[in-house]
C-alpha cells in the first residue's frame, strides 16, 4: 500500500504538471484535442466537446495533445487558434504553465503540511550528528558509514547535544582532504570506532560523500493564524527552492562528485513508500519535494523538455521567424532519446542497488 501511495503522489504531480499546460492554453483559446494521464495503453477514456480525456496503463508520465501535433486533425492550418500560429508570448505561457502549476502546487502541499502537523516551535538536540544518505561509492560508505548511523566525535573531540555539531563536524571533515580522520559512531546501541580519508573536493575542500543533520526531534504547536501559516510556507519554499537549485548547480560544476547522488523512478518510489510507511503526512513533504524538482528539471534548457522548448521560443523571437522544423525535430529526438536512456539506466542501477537511503526526508521539516 506504501508503494502505491508513493506512485498515487508521483501521479498527482505529473497530473498537476499537465494540467498547468491544459488550463494555460484553453484560458487563452487555444485547441487542445487530447488531455491523457500516464503512457501506454488506454484504461479510460472519455470524448469532450473538444478535448479527448485518457487514462493510461503507466501513470508515470502525461501529455497534453494539440491538433498541430495530429496529422488525423480536420482543423485548418491557418486556424488562429492552433498552438503554433499563436504569438511567441501565449506559446511561451502554455509551455512554462506546467512548471508553475508545480511550484505553487508544492507551497500549497507545505502549507496544508504545517496546518495539519503544526508550527515546529523547538528542536530537542541529543549528543552527535546523524548520517543521511550514504552513497555506495562513497568514501564513507566504503569505510562502513551507513544511513542512520550518529557519529559521537571526531578525531577525539565529543560532538555536543546542540546545533553546534554538525558545523563542528562538517569543519572536520573540510579541513582535512587527503587526511585520515577518526570517527565514533553509535549504531544500534553499539558504539564503534571507524578511520576514513576525505578526498580532495573540486573547491579544495575535503568530502566524504554524505550528507548530515542534527541528532534532534521536533516538537510542534498550533498555528496562530493562516497568515503564519502561509508565512512560514513561503520560508520553507524558499529554502527547498534554493536548495535544489544549488544541488543542480553542484551536479554540473562538480559531477563527479554528486553524480552518483541522482535518483531514478525506483529510488524516488522506494523514498515515497517509505515515508507512507513510517507517516502518511509524510507524504506531503515528500510530494512538495519533488515537484519542486520536477519544476526545475522541466525549465533546464534541454531537449524534449519544456525549457529546450523555450529556448526554441526565445531563439524565434529574437530572430523574427522560428528554428526550422527539421531542426526542432532533430533536437527534440535527439533529446528524447537521451532522457529515455538515462531513464533506463537509472531504473537498472537502482533496481540493482536498492540500499536504505531514506530517513534524511523526514528531518527535512524538522
Amino acid at each position: 500500500m506504501s508503494v502505491l501511495a508513493a506512485i498515487a503522489v508521483l501521479a498527482v504531480l505529473i497530473l498537476v504538471h499537465e494540467l498547468g499546460h491544459f488550463v494555460a492554453a484553453r484560458s487563452q483559446g487555444i485547441l487542445v484535442n487530447r488531455f491523457s494521464l500516464g503512457f501506454g495503453p488506454v484504461l479510460l477514456k472519455y470524448q469532450g466537446s473538444q478535448t479527448e480525456y485518457a487514462v493510461r496503463a503507466f501513470p508515470l508520465g502525461g501529455f497534453v495533445g494539440f491538433p498541430d501535433d495530429d496529422p488525423d486533425s480536420d482543423v485548418p492550418p491557418n486556424d488562429p487558434n492552433l498552438l503554433r500560429n499563436r504569438p511567441v508570448l501565449d506559446r511561451a505561457i502554455v509551455i512554462s504553465a506546467g512548471v508553475i502549476a508545480n511550484l505553487i502546487f508544492a507551497y500549497l502541499v507545505l502549507a496544508l503540511q504545517l496546518g495539519i502537523v503544526g508550527i515546529p516551535k523547538e528542536l530537542n538536540y541529543q549528543a552527535g550528528v546523524l548520517v543521511q544518505p550514504v552513497n555506495q561509492e562513497s568514501v564513507a560508505y566504503q569505510a562502513g558509514i551507513r544511513e542512520g548511523d550518529i557519529i559521537l566525535a571526531v578525531n577525539g573531540q565529543e560532538l555536543p547535544a546542540s546545533d553546534q555539531s554538525t558545523p563542528l563536524l562538517t569543519k572536520e571533515i573540510q579541513t582535512h582532504p587527503n587526511q585520515q580522520i577518526e570517527l565514533k559512531i553509535l549504531r544500534e546501541n553499539q558504539q564503534q570506532t571507524l578511520k576514513l580519508t576525505p578526498k580532495l573536493g573540486a573547491d579544495g575542500k575535503g568530502v566524504v560523500g554524505v550528507a548530515l543533520s542534527p541528532n534532534a526531534t521536533a516538537t510542534y504547536r498550533r498555528p496562530n493564524s493562516p497568515f503564519e501559516i502561509f508565512g512560514i510556507a513561503a520560508n520553507r519554499f524558499q529554502q527547498l527552492f534554493v536548495g535544489t537549485l544549488s544541488g543542480f548547480g553542484q551536479l554540473i560544476t562538480n559531477f563527479q562528485q554528486t553524480a552518483g547522488q541522482v535518483s531514478g523512478p525506483v529510488n524516488i518510489v522506494k523514498i515515497g513508500a517509505k515515508l507512507a510507511e513510517d507517516n502518511s503526512v509524510n507524504l506531503l513533504s515528500f510530494a512538495a519535494i519533488i515537484s519542486i524538482n520536477l519544476a526545475i528539471i522541466n525549465i533546464l534548457p534541454l531537449p524534449a523538455l519544456d525549457g529546450g522548448q523555450l529556448a526554441f521560443l526565445l531563439i524565434e523571437g529574437l530572430r523574427g521567424k522560428p528554428v526550422p522544423s527539421r531542426i526542432q525535430e532533430g533536437v527534440m529526438q535527439t533529446g528524447l532519446v537521451l532522457l529515455l536512456g538515462l531513464g533506463i539506466f537509472l531504473i537498472v542501477k537502482e533496481t540493482t542497488q536498492l540500499t536504505s537511503q531514506l530517513e534524511w526526508v523526514q528531518r527535512l521539516f524538522q
